[in-house]
């Protein structure tokens, strides 16, 4: 395994497997409704994260429809353009518009890999709901994975898009995700330069695609 690959998934030991897949999940899906009635934010996140347990549970699908259908779900709903431009902060705009395409792409096919992957790891948590806060058209909405032994604080920064909420940060017991993959892609990007970090994404999702 090359140095670059080791430190771009590096992020991944920051927090508990099981916590930190059931997180991601939870974050990327605020949204997905039928159309009908404007939701508030935390009806979004809790329809949503109803629909997502519902197929983790489904012992009528096998693993590749659960993967299928949560992955169709986490591309539909969450602002992977925001979360990118986040996440690459000053060297977004010093990218081309070829490399800003490419690294969307790449970044969201990465989260899909993480979050799926990490399903085997799901058992039974479920999830409280907090505060809610509204500020224009961003929100933040906290909850609680609750476990036999703990409960861990998620809160998800979304936004309003057309009257419906796109998550595009989460942070779980104060560390943002945005914030960690930041640090994480500026320091691969001060040593390879965006085409190295490119290169990176793309040989890790290759490497998750051998799984």
């Amino acid at each position: 395994m090359s140095h670059k690959f080791r430190f771009t998934i590096a992020i991944e030991v920051n927090v508990p497997i099981r916590i930190y897949f059931l997180a991601g999940i939870l974050f990327l899906l605020p949204g997905f409704t039928p159309a009908k009635a404007v939701l508030n934010p935390t009806e979004q996140v809790r329809e949503t994260v109803d629909n997502i347990l519902a197929i983790l549970r489904d012992k009528s699908l096998d693993w590749h429809s659960r993967q299928r259908n949560i992955e169709a779900i986490i591309d539909a709903r969450f602002d992977f353009q925001s979360m990118s431009q986040s996440v690459l902060a000053k060297h977004w705009k010093k990218a081309t518009p070829m490399e800003r395409q490419q690294f969307v792409e790449f970044f969201s096919q990465y989260l899909d890999h993480v979050y799926i992957t990490k399903m085997e790891k799901y058992t039974d948590e479920y999830v409280k709901y907090g505060a809610e806060k509204v500020n224009g058209d961003r929100a933040t909405v906290d909850t609680f994975i609750v476990t036999k032994t703990v409960d861990i604080p998620v809160t998800y920064k979304l936004k309003r898009n057309s009257d419906e909420w796109y998550a595009y940060d989460v942070v779980i017991e104060n560390v943002s995700l945005v914030n960690n993959y930041r640090s994480v892609y500026s320091a691969i990007i001060q040593t390879d330069g965006m085409g190295g970090l490119l290169d990176n994404l793309e040989q890790t999702n290759q490497q998750f695609g051998r799984q």
